[in-house]
């Protein structure tokens, strides 16, 4: 039997409501006791008072771009990237190369997963074949293999009686469908926010609208079936605008952001002169995008922050801004950006913050809430919210080196990371034994 005893941490358990510096005990693999005060002998004893104890954190959105791009990332590098972000499971986007568009794909990767990821992999299965917005995938099939939702992320699903049979299925299957929202036919060939910024940097804009269009068609779609649409990394305050008015309507309508979505804005791309590791899909906006982005999730219209981790070798990123590959690293910076935004900015609460971690992006795949008690799991992010540390991509765990961070001084990092009561990530600078 392995014993590790964490001492005086601060146990942050939204599902508990829980705040509060507690002892905690994990006995193979599992939490075994949770006190003010706990004397066992154990293999290990780690006295961390001042950090913050949580469940372990889940991203619902990230690409890890196996199969087929291993010259971007792969299972292996991608889960060791999240471990030391703080994530103890990540949800796999499905544009890989084959597409996870049929059950085999699936099987694939979870078993590939088994073998190499250090953190829990969870696929999320295409919509549609080969993510092309034609023909619907056998959803059961998938599901039944271990999909955990359904996106062609990346490629939106504009065909409205395709997404209208989608979402019927879904209900069967009890699982979300995630759309990226977004109108090509106002988005094409558009490489950054439509704005003063677009116009004088000469580069063609993508506007919000091409966000909120989608967004009220797939508002307008869970309203006529009742099933559970999710829109993935929400970008513009009109859509927030309407997913209010969702909310109000009692529709089953969930939303994500991502903490670049929260911290940056167009205005870098001009500052860094055409940095194209500015350039995401949807595109960085603007400062009343932002404020709005942070009053919704004050709000609960938005549940879970995720990475939307999108992984590129430099020979996608080192061209011009108009050439470059959409995407950006995420999963190192997440926790440390968004502390800076919600926490010291005075947004949010531990419990709140913690929530959009953990017990929202749970209730959105559908599953159990992770929590801190006795006969759980022991899945633990640690973090030290006063740690001052400077990101380097140099020392990323990534395969690919793509963050707008680089070089970035933040306050709060992630410090430990548990699965199964096993560290697979330790910062000793700040975890230390008795």
């Amino acid at each position: 039997m392995t014993r590790i005893l964490i001492r005086k941490g601060r146990i942050v358990d939204p599902v508990n409501q829980r705040d509060e510096t507690l002892d905690l005990l994990i006995e193979d693999g599992k939490i075994s006791a949770v006190d003010r005060q706990i004397e066992v002998p154990a293999d290990e004893t780690l006295f961390i008072p001042g950090k913050i104890v949580a469940p372990g954190f889940i991203d619902i959105h990230a690409h890890l771009r196996e199969p087929g791009y291993e010259e971007k990332e792969t299972l292996a590098t991608g889960t060791r990237a999240a471990a030391a972000g703080g994530y103890t499971a990540v949800a796999c986007m499905a544009n890989t190369n084959p597409a996870n568009d049929q059950a085999a794909v699936t099987r694939w990767l979870l078993e590939k997963a088994k073998q190499t990821a250090v953190v829990r992999v969870w696929p999320i299965a295409a919509i549609t074949r080969g993510l092309k917005g034609e023909q619907m995938v056998e959803m059961a099939d998938l599901r039944e293999e271990g999909a955990v939702a359904f996106s062609d992320d990346g490629e939106p699903v504009e065909n409205d009686e395709l997404m209208r049979a989608a979402l019927e299925y879904s209900l069967m299957l009890d699982c979300p469908i995630i759309n990226h929202c977004q109108v090509r036919s106002l988005s094409r060939e558009g490489v950054m926010h439509e704005g003063a910024v677009s116009t004088r940097l000469g580069l063609r804009g993508i506007p919000a609208e091409a966000e909120s269009i989608m967004v009220a068609r797939d508002i307008a779609l869970a309203r006529l079936t009742g099933a559970h649409v999710h829109i993935a990394h929400l970008s513009t305050r009109q859509a927030v605008d309407l997913l209010r008015l969702a909310h109000h309507e009692g529709l089953h309508v969930t939303a994500e952001v991502t903490p670049h979505h929260l911290t940056l804005t167009a205005d870098a791309i001009e500052a860094s002169h055409y940095d194209t590791n500015f350039k995401v899909n949807p595109p960085l906006r603007e400062t009343e995008d932002i404020e709005a982005l942070v009053q919704a999730i004050k709000e609960g219209l938005i549940q879970a922050i995720a990475t939307d981790h999108a992984p590129h070798e430099e020979d996608a990123k080192r061209v011009e801004f108009n050439l470059a590959a959409f995407g950006m690293i995420g999963f190192e910076t997440a926790v440390a950006a968004t502390l800076e935004c919600l926490i010291h900015g005075g947004h949010l609460s531990w419990l709140e913050y913690v929530r959009l971690f953990t017990t929202g992006p749970a209730e959105i795949l559908h599953i159990r809430p992770p929590r801190i008690a006795p006969g759980e799991e022991a899945h633990i992010t640690i973090i030290d919210p006063e740690r001052e540390w400077v990101y380097s991509v140099d020392q990323t765990f990534s395969k690919s080196k793509n963050s707008p961070f680089h070089g970035r001084k933040f306050r709060g990092k992630v410090v430990g990371t548990l699965v199964m009561g096993r560290f697979v990530f330790r910062d000793n600078q700040s975890i230390q034994s008795e």
